[in-house]
């Protein structure tokens, strides 16, 4: 079971028969589908959601809770591929999720801690490109970053693992469960219909509208969303070959006590690291724990079968805790894809939102509300990703078989320190 849901479990939603037809289907119940179908039933669209699993069983309900700026790619990257116009558009998009989610906390006054990230150097070369690239930001774009020298690194975290490193004093912490149960509550407010435990079996567009097969029965619907992300699945193939699905797997130790675990963080920071294999680890909300996620395997499903990693990437780190217990393992699936960009628009009547690249917390509610806004046809919908191309690769279905000798030889550049 994820830390989070064990204060806030998933609420029993109601059974309910399907209506014939609705104006609106959104396929997933995590933070995309939310966002979104809270817009078209603001709309005045009928709108359903309908989920495979419970509410909090997918990646919405299971990740790290970590906020911060969050598109990958540089803006010189996006300038040779779209200009440098688009490319300061989009990541202004960045900026507006990041005000999305914040506003969306304040309103809902759910956990959100301003603590800050420290990002730590894997290398000494790595610690000179962060503070270039800090000591260099795009005029209008700029984050608050200060430079951290090893020499100083125990004020941020007790260790000497690394070289250095960036402080990012505007990022921040949510429990991600109780964000995912205010969109829940925000979308039912505006007249959403929310049913879990209902499987997508097949979607086939005819005579203008989408004949929609579950696993409790058949209905019609003008518009579909797919916001499947890291699940999607043979129910949307040309969506399922453009998203890779990655496992992000998370541990949190026993209770370590306040005084402990202050101690480790003392600032009770976010911590990530440039390795290209990467970690990422914070404070639990209560103070009381370290809560250590990373890409411990490739499609392992049994989260317990990570826990030996884990630790030992934890323990690498802190070696304080290596007798430290273990109390939760969980894992959950987080989509990239192939331009390590989030992707929204339509495609022969179907729309979809994915792809937030490990990046889901602040970007999913925030293109969530967006493709909502577009398939109620409101203008504030519209976004500079809007018809980006959604790239795929040859051989490619949905079974990320090139994978394994990637994730290898970056573990070994990351074990040579390159």
């Amino acid at each position: 079971m994820p830390l989070w849901q064990v204060g806030a479990a998933a609420p029993e939603l109601p059974d309910r028969p399907l209506p014939r037809e609705v104006d609106i289907l959104v396929v997933g119940a995590g933070y995309t589908g939310l966002s979104a179908a809270r817009e078209t039933a603001a709309a005045g669209l009928h709108t359903w959601v309908l989920d495979e699993g419970r509410i909090g069983a997918g990646c919405s309900g299971r990740n790290g809770g970590q906020v911060a700026y969050s598109l990958k790619p540089s803006f010189a990257t996006l300038a040779s591929r779209h200009g440098e116009q688009r490319a300061y558009a989009i990541l202004r998009e960045g900026r507006e999720a990041l005000s999305h989610l914040r506003e969306i906390a304040s309103q809902e006054s759910i956990d959100w801690r301003e603590c800050g990230c420290f990002y730590g150097a894997h290398t000494a070369r790595h610690f000179a490109i962060m503070r270039r690239e800090a000591e260099g930001q795009l005029v209008g774009l700029e984050q608050r970053i200060s430079v951290v020298p090893r020499k100083d690194q125990r004020r941020e975290i007790a260790s000497d693992f690394y070289h250095g490193g960036c402080l990012y004093h505007d990022d921040a912490a949510v429990d991600p469960m109780k964000l995912l149960l205010a969109l829940l509550k925000r979308a039912q407010e505006r007249g959403t219909a929310v049913q879990d435990r209902c499987r997508v079996q097949h979607i086939e567009l005819s005579k203008g509208a989408f004949e929609v097969r579950t696993s409790r029965g058949a209905l019609k619907a003008r518009k579909v969303l797919i916001a499947t992300n890291g699940y999607s699945s043979a129910l949307a193939p040309w969506h399922r070959r453009r998203v890779i699905p990655i496992g992000s797997y998370q541990i949190a130790t026993e209770p370590l006590g306040k005084d402990v675990v202050h101690e480790l963080i003392p600032h009770a920071r976010n911590v990530v690291d440039s390795r290209r294999v990467v970690v990422y680890f914070r404070p639990s909300p209560d103070g009381e724990r370290i809560v250590f996620g990373g890409r411990a395997a490739l499609a392992e499903k049994d989260p317990l079968a990570c826990v030996p990693r884990l630790r030992a990437m934890l323990a690498q780190i802190f070696p304080q805790l290596r007798a430290a217990r273990i109390d939760h393992a969980w894992v959950g699936w987080v989509a990239y894809t192939f331009d390590t960009m989030p992707h929204l628009g339509s495609r022969n009547g179907l729309y979809y939102c994915m792809g937030y690249c490990g990046q889901g917390v602040p970007l999913a509610p925030y293109f969530g509300m967006r493709i909502g806004q577009q398939m109620a046809g409101l203008p504030e919908g519209r976004t500079a990703l809007d018809g980006l191309a959604f790239p795929s690769r040859p051989y490619y279905f949905g079974t990320p078989w090139f994978l394994a000798p990637s994730v290898w030889a970056y573990r070994t550049l990351d074990a040579l320190g390159r």
